[in-house]
This record gives C-alpha cells, structure tokens and sequence, in this order.
C-alpha cells in the first residue's frame, strides 16, 4: 500500500484495495517551487492535494496584512474547500514555503469517483465532518485558551514547524501579533 493509499484510508475510512487503488490512481505527482502559488484567491479551486513533502501555507491579505489561516504539512489534504465543493471563487491563497510534492486530482475526476466507487459519497461524507471537527477544535481554542496555552498547545503538537517555518505566519494563525508571540516564545525558552 503506498503512503497515499495509507492517507486516503485514514482520512476517509475503510475502502477495499480495488477502491482504493482506484482513488489513487486518478491522483497525480507534481511538484511546487517554494514561492509558488498553488492557488491565488478569487479563482477557482479546481483540485485537492495530498501534501507527499513539503510545506504550504493557507492565508488572505486583508486591510493590507497578510491572515495566515493554517499552514499545511506532509500527511495533509490541501485545497480551498469551500471553493473546491461549491464551485466559487477562493477565498484563500495557498503558497509553498519550500518545495513540495502533491499527489493532485482534478475537480473532474475527483467527480468520477462517485460512479467508480459505490460508498464514495458516504465516506466523503465523514472526510467533510473530520474537516469540520477540526475547525471547530479550532475555533474552540481560539475562545477558550489564552496566548501562552495556545502557544503551548501549538508548540507540543508542532515542534518541527517553528525551525521551518517564518515565526510571524505561526503567530497570525494562533490570532497574535508577532511582538506577542514573540513576548511568549521568550518566556518559555527561559
């Protein structure tokens, strides 16, 4: 099984090896420099990406600064999702931070999928609801944790990031200023 046949089992849930080697197959590799842009907000987002390495990062320029709303890693799903199921334009950029290898599918054959697979919808069903889930977990911290556990919590889950990874993008996706998390990082290397 490769590691795409292994995430698509995990995010999507049990699928027989013929299914699977069938979603698989109508993904294909390709490659992103750092720097280039996977997605530019207000067009369409007509593909979804497995991430195989590398590093994108989810973001909107708003009120001349840049928002960092997440930043992909190797093992993750990338697309502008809204955009990608609803057919409208994106909402987000997505760059690479360093160059990257994405397992990619077309809108068009990601809609073959249903006629290919019987219980597609259903597990597409469950992939949608994990997304949701972990939005709202996000959400969540957001209301009910301080800077410093946000920070905390970030950190432990995400140790690797912070020596890959501009510090001011971790700072905006955990909702602070660049002095604040800056505030923070010192006090907990001391």
């Amino acid at each position: 099984m490769t590691e795409l046949e292994q995430y698509i089992q995990s995010y999507f849930g049990v699928v027989l090896p013929d299914e699977l080697q069938t979603i698989s197959s109508l993904f294909k590799l390709t490659t992103i420099k750092k720097g280039e842009y996977f997605l530019k907000a207000s067009r369409r987002c007509d593909k979804l990406s497995f991430i195989q390495s590398g590093l994108l990062r989810i973001f909107v320029d708003t009120d001349n600064r840049e928002v960092t709303q997440w930043i992909s890693t190797k093992g993750y799903f990338v697309t502008d999702l809204s955009s990608f199921v609803f057919e409208k334009p994106a909402r987000w950029n997505i760059q690479a931070l360093i160059d990257s290898e994405l397992y990619t599918i077309n809108i068009a054959d990601y809609k073959k999928i249903g006629n290919m697979v019987p219980k597609w919808h259903q597990l597409e069903k469950l992939f949608i609801a994990s997304c949701f889930a972990t939005l709202e977990d996000r959400i969540f911290s957001h209301l009910s944790m301080t800077a410093e556990e946000r920070y905390s919590f970030f950190f432990e889950n995400n140790k690797e990031l912070f020596n890959q990874v501009p510090l001011q993008y971790i700072a905006s996706m955990l909702g602070m200023t660049p002095e604040t998390f800056s505030r923070i990082r010192k006090k907990k290397l001391l």
